[in-house]
């Protein structure tokens, strides 16, 4: 069992009532990690189970969409709202708020298509857009660019290793030997969700051993290694993004934006990702 602190107290389950179904449900899988979470205060860690939820709405509803799944080459976009770059980035036009492009994706899902890394961070601004309004999204997120694992640095995202995993966290199906011509298939970014379902766009909802015998069906002829799920966990700063929710910066339209490393590998895990900023970029 975890054990999780509150302002440096213990918790029990009993101290938060004015939770939703999927709250409780998200705390109890919290409560009985075995990890340890630590929370500054109730709004904190109401914070996190709201923005859980909201990550697994997202991912609902862009399996419900018609968002398809592509290749860099072959994004698309709105054209009124986004500009596809040379390199499959999806870059937000000047003159287009940033929560209304967030929600074009959405509303007009029929109009894109993108690869699962770029996914995960759709679902992510998509859930925190939901939970914080459009005002403050719209100060938070001034310029935004869909590439790959590539956010805004008001997005910050780390991973940790786990086999335990909690709804509302992002795990990688990893396909070791993918068949070089279906690169797409080197592996899922899936967002978790209750009763060992997972969401990975292009696959749809599944089970664990569904996504993996998807993965399988596109190895190379005579493969002896199974895809699997990973113990890699990728989540977003719950702690960042509840204090900024509550005090935004003021300097967020000055902030030094991450740097973007182009790499035209589709399906990557967010660790191999920060692996090729250290690698193109050691000083990021």
């Amino acid at each position: 069992m975890s054990v999780i602190q509150v302002a440096g107290m213990s918790f029990s389950l009993d101290s938060m009532s004015d939770l939703t179904n999927t709250e409780q449900r998200i705390l109890r899988k919290l409560y009985d990690s075995p990890d340890t979470f630590s929370f500054t205060s109730l709004n904190q860690l109401r914070f996190e189970l709201r923005l859980r939820e909201q990550i697994m709405n997202s991912a609902v509803m862009m399996n419900d969409s018609n968002m398809r799944f592509a290749r860099f080459e072959d994004t698309r976009a709105n054209p009124q709202v986004w500009q596809v770059t040379p390199i499959g980035g999806i870059q937000l036009k000047p003159d287009i708020s940033p929560s209304a492009g967030i929600q074009d994706f959405y509303n007009n899902s029929s109009m894109y298509a993108f690869e699962c890394a770029g996914a995960i961070v759709i679902i992510y601004y998509y859930a925190i857009l939901q939970l914080i309004g459009e005002e403050l999204f719209d100060e938070l997120y001034p310029d935004l660019y869909i590439y790959s694992w590539h956010a805004d640095p008001d997005l910050p995202i780390y991973t940790t290793h786990t086999t335990y995993f909690i709804p509302g966290d992002v795990v990688y199906f990893e396909n070791p030997e993918f068949h070089p011509d279906s690169s797409q298939w080197r592996g899922e970014n899936a967002v978790v969700l209750f009763d060992d379902l997972y969401f990975g766009h292009g696959v749809g909802i599944k089970t664990a051993q569904d996504m993996i015998s998807t993965l399988n069906r596109s190895r190379i002829p005579e493969a002896e290694i199974s895809a699997y799920l990973k113990d890699l966990v990728a989540r977003p700063s719950f702690r960042y993004l509840a204090n900024v929710s509550d005090n935004v910066r003021i300097s967020s339209s000055k902030k030094w934006p991450h740097v973007l490393i182009t790499h035209n590998k589709t399906s990557i895990d967010y660790e191999r990702y920060c692996w090729l900023i250290e690698l193109y970029n050691p000083d990021e």
